[in-house]
């Protein structure tokens, strides 16, 4: 009987941690991208990706539903993925091929567009990846946010839901949900290809985006 009742407080135990690493928590106390030892990561950029590239490199049809008019996302430069590549090569394989991608799921399409526009938005549509802690996540002072992180293969994806400061729920609690089963689904990226093939990244030029990347 001891046993048992050990074992069910451990599991509520677990749950609660569970249920507090999901939770909403002010910008300035939520977790931003981490960078480990790789400190010339940092200055790799990152830039805002269209709703179709999103929806691409997640295996998602462009018919989508919901159309994810709440999300925002950041995706490696072209400069990104081959400085990656080069700084590899240069530490004889001790620097790290790893990526980072960066999506923003607001609670309203209109919280996203104040965010993000074109005109008038507090984010820029290309930014070094150390930036992002400080002049993107930390700027949204009176906001709430929760983080999600996954490792998939050679590209990690940061997700992160933003909501008002005080709120009970999440109003994209859908788009979220897409975005997540998504990211699990997908099989480990074993190279940039899927990168590279994005339409915004014009200087190269493939034919087909694969619905994940492939080593060669």
């Amino acid at each position: 009987m001891a046993e048992k009742e050990k074992k069910t407080k451990k599991k509520k135990k677990k749950e609660k941690h569970q249920s507090s690493d999901i939770s909403f928590k002010p910008t300035s106390d939520v977790k931003g991208l981490k960078f480990g030892g790789q400190i010339i990561v940092k200055s790799f950029t990152i830039r805002r990706a269209r709703t179709l590239e999103l929806l691409k490199l997640l295996s998602l049809p462009s018919s989508s539903s919901p159309p994810l008019l709440s999300t925002a996302a950041y995706l490696p430069t072209n400069f990104t993925i081959l400085a990656h590549h080069a700084w590899h090569t240069l530490t004889l394989g001790l620097g790290t091929r790893k990526s980072k991608v960066v999506v923003f799921v607001f609670e309203t399409e209109a919280m996203k567009s104040s965010v993000v526009a074109a005109e008038g938005g507090i984010w820029p549509p290309e930014i070094p990846l150390g930036d992002v802690n400080k002049k993107m996540i930390r700027k949204l002072k009176t906001w709430e946010m929760a983080r999600f992180k996954f490792r998939k293969g050679c590209i990690t994806f940061y997700v992160y839901a933003v909501r008002n400061a005080g709120n009970e729920g999440f109003a994209a609690a859908e788009d979220l949900k897409v975005i997540l089963q998504a990211v699990v689904a997908l099989k480990d990226f074993m190279d940039h290809t899927a990168m590279l093939v994005m339409p915004h990244q014009k200087s190269i030029n493939y034919n087909s985006c694969p619905p994940f990347a492939m080593a060669h």
